[in-house]
């Protein structure tokens, strides 16, 4: 019987061979892409054992989803066809028609359209709060409360709201905490390990790490997993055999991915913040940075994400054209860097007045570093950005 078992002390090895098939399936030092939508029969005892694709229990997703779990330190984990995927299970899962959640103020733009477009719809609520500003918090509860719902770092502002209190409130007031660690990782922050109840990732970004798939992760306890998992059998989100092979394949870099991500971020962020063509940069490594307080506190590392703005919409057009190492597009976390306005990406779906609202001006551009080496880097933005 294959067992997906195998975890140790440190993360740097958890990432390569956490949850591998023991014994190795015929020797396999990497794990073959099982391409079968169904198995043979054995002695299934509940509709969920039965080994179908669309039940994520082949031995592509039993392995990944073992993995997955051990480095989030969580009890089980189910990976997801996307991150949205995961997202929305992980909410509707915990919550029920007449439920109301709370949210942090600024939130990835696909999360926040499916609170504001598709939320009442089934019949949800929500109430966004300042994540940094606890003592404001109880002032948004009501009897329907279920869940509060952050991202440790959020997108595109690089806020970080005070974690702690957020778990203790949770606690206090009996709700379900769900966190996206997707900017984090679990190379800089574990939530589950500071009493967060439920951990949710697009996959494809960070932990895939390669920009060649679209995957999700959902990780928590066994009991709050198995109930993102039955939703999950009936919305038929769950991840292709292919796709399961190279997040796998992705995860085993991981660590020194993220290393490297974080020393490069800060090094950019130093160098932009000191820059007369910039007028603010979002970064939590910097010491000036309003949610330095918290990241410092808790995180091992400060993220591969940063951004900026110049003030003028023009002068941010002008500095993506001439940029010549990072490119021009949409996503996150992968090997290259990436340049993009959070106006014509994430946030497309806001009006401009709602974007200036939560302080995302049409200026502002966000940077995912790469694993480039550092003073090409700062070289070429220092180019774009005096215009050469």
């Amino acid at each position: 019987m294959t067992e997906y078992t195998r975890r140790f002390r440190q993360l740097a090895t958890n990432v390569v061979h956490a949850g591998a098939p023991h014994p190795h399936i015929e020797g396999a030092v990497v794990s073959p892409i099982f391409q079968s939508a169904n198995y043979l029969m054995a002695d299934e005892a509940a509709y969920d054992e039965v080994r179908y694709l669309r039940l994520s229990n082949s031995p592509s997703h039993l392995s990944l989803q073992a993995r997955l779990s051990v480095i989030e330190s969580g009890e089980a984990a189910l990976v997801t066809a996307s991150g949205m995927a995961a997202i929305t299970a992980a909410i509707l899962a915990h919550a029920r028609t007449g439920d109301h959640l709370l949210t942090q103020r600024t939130l990835y733009g696909g999360s926040q359209s499916f609170l504001d477009r598709d939320g009442p719809r089934f019949g949800l609520s929500y109430t966004a709060v300042d994540a940094s500003h606890p003592e404001s918090w109880g002032e948004a509860l009501r009897p329907e409360t279920r869940i509060f719902y952050l991202e440790t770092i959020s997108n595109p502002l690089m806020e970080v709201g005070d974690l702690r209190a957020a778990v203790e409130f949770c606690h206090r007031n009996r709700l379900v905490s769900i966190i996206d660690n997707t900017f984090a990782t679990p190379v800089n922050f574990r939530p589950l390990e500071h009493g967060f109840d439920v951990v949710v990732h697009s996959a494809t970004k960070y932990l895939n790490g390669h920009s060649d798939i679209v995957a999700g992760a959902v990780v928590g306890s066994a009991a709050s997993v198995a109930r993102v998992r039955d939703l999950l059998l009936h919305l038929g989100g769950s991840a292709d055999p292919h796709s399961c092979f190279l997040f796998e394949r992705g995860l085993k870099t991981l660590a020194l991915r993220v290393e490297r991500q974080n020393d490069n971020a800060l090094r950019l962020a130093e160098f932009l913040s000191r820059r007369a063509e910039v007028k603010t940069v979002h970064y939590p490594g910097l010491a000036t940075d309003p949610s330095h307080r918290f990241a410092a506190d808790l995180f091992a590392g400060f993220g591969g994400m940063l951004s900026f703005s110049t003030g003028d919409v023009r002068r941010s057009e002008e500095f993506l054209d001439r940029v010549r190492i990072p490119l021009h597009a949409a996503s996150l976390g992968g090997t290259e860097s990436l340049v993009v306005r959070p106006a014509r990406s994430s946030h497309l779906g806001q009006t401009p007045e709602e974007r200036e609202a939560l302080g995302i001006g049409d200026d502002l551009i966000r940077v995912s570093v790469g694993i480039e080496h550092i003073d090409e880097l700062v070289d070429d933005f220092g180019r774009a950005l005096s215009g050469e």
